[in-house]
């Protein structure tokens, strides 16, 4: 039963691995949004993202120069 006995302590340690990377995203998302919408406060990760809102959003405004 050498194999059996492995078998459930290989279990018993992937069950532990596999236990820490549960959780919520949240502060990882809020670290990467940093550029914000100035009409409609949405947050984007980028100004890339920020020009293509402008695009489908608000189509009738100009998007703010990059700020850096």
């Amino acid at each position: 039963m050498t194999r059996g006995k492995q078998k459930i302590e290989a279990q018993k340690r992937n069950a532990e691995k596999n236990q820490k990377g549960k959780g919520s995203q949240l502060e990882a998302r809020a670290v990467g949004l940093k550029v914000i919408c100035p009409i409609c406060k949405a947050q984007l990760a980028n100004q890339n993202q920020l020009v293509d809102h402008y695009g489908s959003k608000h189509p009738k405004e100009k998007p703010p120069a990059e700020s850096s």
